[in-house]
């Protein structure tokens, strides 16, 4: 990875918080608590940047449509950002298959 490539992915991503700043506060908090989530576990979609641009892009059209956030996700915020990721392996996942020397053998 170049610098250009490191400036490109910077300027992305203050223009994805832009976009997340402008949504209203009950939106903001909800997906800035899915983000902090996020980043603890470790998706494997999270390193691409699809599953944060498509959580926003789906609270934008909650914003447009004139849903609340817990209206649009339910009231148990945790069992959504789980539900999100279900299907998908984590870094953590990978490491324990990493140390154990056996893929697949990480539990879920």
């Amino acid at each position: 990875m170049g610098i250009q490539d490191i400036i490109e992915g910077k300027k992305q991503w203050r223009a994805h918080m832009a976009r997340v700043k402008a949504l209203p506060p009950d939106y903001e908090i909800v997906y800035k608590e899915i983000q902090r989530y996020y980043f603890k576990v470790g998706p494997i979609g999270l390193a691409d940047g699809s599953l944060l641009t498509g959580l926003l892009e789906f609270f934008e059209e909650g914003v447009a449509a004139g849903t609340g956030a817990l209206e649009l996700i339910g009231d148990d915020v945790a069992a959504f950002a789980d539900e999100l990721i279900k299907d998908s392996r984590t870094f953590a996942e990978v490491y324990q298959e990493s140390i154990s020397g056996e893929p697949g053998t990480a539990e879920k």
